[in-house]
């Protein structure tokens, strides 16, 4: 008589959860392996590459209106011209969202302006141009005191500052959304300008970037 090798229903279930998880593990690392060689490659791309943040400079300021209404209520009107450059040789730059306004003795004295998105080539330049302004903004009690001080000093201090978000562009891979900031500081010369016109700062000034 043969002997009957019978398996029971128990049996026969563990061996087919066994070989289910053998699957599932087999999927689970050829995808970690996938995931984790995209991620080496764009490490690899982003060490030889070497993104290097892009250069702000302010070209021009002119201050159209900054008079106190009552004691503390600013009203002010600034053009500025910006200039931003990539120095990049093979990174291009998305500028998602940008962000400008001035600032005087620690205080800010125009609201924020916006700067259309846009896309930056690598070593391209661009010019952007804005008015920033505020109507009854409020400020320090002590502002009117320290303009009137400069005034007679023959100078003015400002700050433009910028910040933001970008992206970086290499080929068709684009990088997740880093914040900057951008602080440029101007010297405006009260003797510099008839008692009718703005208050203008011509010369170039480099600013300082911080990602």
């Amino acid at each position: 008589m043969s002997q009957i090798d019978e398996k029971s229903p128990e049996h026969c279930a563990e061996k087919k959860v066994i070989k289910i998880k053998k699957h599932h593990k087999k999927l689970f690392y050829t995808f970690t392996t996938f995931f984790l060689s995209i991620l080496l490659v764009m490490l690899l791309v982003w060490l030889v590459l070497h993104p290097t943040k892009p250069e702000f400079a302010l070209k021009e300021a002119d201050i159209y209106q900054l008079t106190l209404s009552g004691s503390h209520l600013l009203n002010s009107s600034i053009q500025i011209t910006f200039l931003s450059n990539n120095p990049n040789q093979k990174v291009g730059i998305y500028y998602d969202e940008i962000q400008v306004y001035a600032s005087y003795k620690g205080q800010q004295i125009t609201l924020d302006s916006s700067v259309p998105p846009f896309y930056q080539e690598h070593k391209d330049t661009n010019l952007l141009s804005m008015v920033l302004v505020a109507n009854s903004l409020p400020v320090d009690p002590s502002f009117g005191y320290e303009l009137g001080h400069d005034q007679m000093a023959g100078k003015l201090v400002l700050n433009v500052k910028a910040n933001g978000r970008l992206r970086w562009r290499v080929g068709t891979w684009v990088s997740g959304r880093y914040r900057f900031n951008v602080n440029c500081v101007t010297v405006l010369l009260f003797g510099s300008f008839a008692p009718a016109g703005p208050l203008t700062a011509k010369q170039g000034t480099q600013c300082s970037t911080t990602i």
